[in-house]
């Protein structure tokens, strides 16, 4: 008998030791929780910029629908809704410069969203910051000749084409839509008194269309030879 005896000892003696690990009575000590990761001012504001990058895709396709929409109320809806997620995004672009003010890619798009609320002033001052930390950079020129438009500067926004031509034909090709449709615009106004600016701009682009078709046709050519 002394045999039982003994394995019943063990197994009541091995379940009091379980019991006690489960009570917290001893053993291996449980593991604290880390502590929250700091982030530096810079990892925010790489965080906040991401943030305000995914606010402004929002935001043109509300502005998108919103151009295209027939219905009156649909077309307030998503006009509403834009603006919304422009002035969100904003918020999150203006913190990240000012946790982080050589960002400046967040600094074009304090430009970028400042011009999509009206605030074109302040726009031109974002994009003037941007250029300043990266001079040449051609999404700031770009954005910032649709602002010069708004201000109804369009011999400014000529300039951008033309920096942006020797560099971003892509861009260049964007703003020389932006302008065309600054022309229409005009026109389609009922009161005009800039008839005779409206028709040098047209000539203008007329001219710069040719002259980047012509450029396109002679670099598709020199690179055919190349290949032969």
């Amino acid at each position: 008998m002394r045999t039982p005896l003994k394995l019943l000892a063990a197994a009541l003696l091995c379940g009091a030791t379980l019991l006690a690990f489960a009570n917290g009575g001893g053993g291996v000590p449980s593991m604290s929780p880390m502590p929250p990761r700091v982030l530096t001012p810079e990892q925010q504001a790489r965080d906040l910029y991401n943030d305000g990058v995914g606010y402004v895709k929002k935001a043109d396709k509300a502005d998108l629908e919103a151009a295209q929409a027939s219905d009156a109320g649909r077309k307030e809806r998503a006009r509403r809704e834009s603006q919304d997620r422009y002035a969100g995004a904003l918020g999150k672009f203006q913190q990240a410069v000012q946790l982080d003010p050589r960002r400046y890619e967040a600094w074009n798009y304090v430009g970028y969203t400042s011009r999509k609320l009206g605030h074109y002033d302040e726009a031109l001052s974002a994009y003037d910051r941007a250029l300043a930390l990266k001079p040449g950079y051609p999404d700031a020129i770009e954005y910032r000749g649709e602002a010069y438009l708004a201000l109804d500067r369009p011999e400014d926004a000529k300039q951008a084409y033309l920096e942006l031509f020797a560099g971003d034909r892509a861009l260049a090709a964007k703003l020389l839509g932006a302008m065309k449709g600054w022309v229409a615009a005009q026109r389609a106004a009922p009161v005009s008194d800039n008839a005779a600016r409206v028709d040098e701009l047209d000539k203008w682009i007329q001219e710069r269309s040719q002259i980047a078709a012509q450029t396109a046709a002679l670099t598709r050519a020199a690179t055919a030879t190349a290949w032969r």
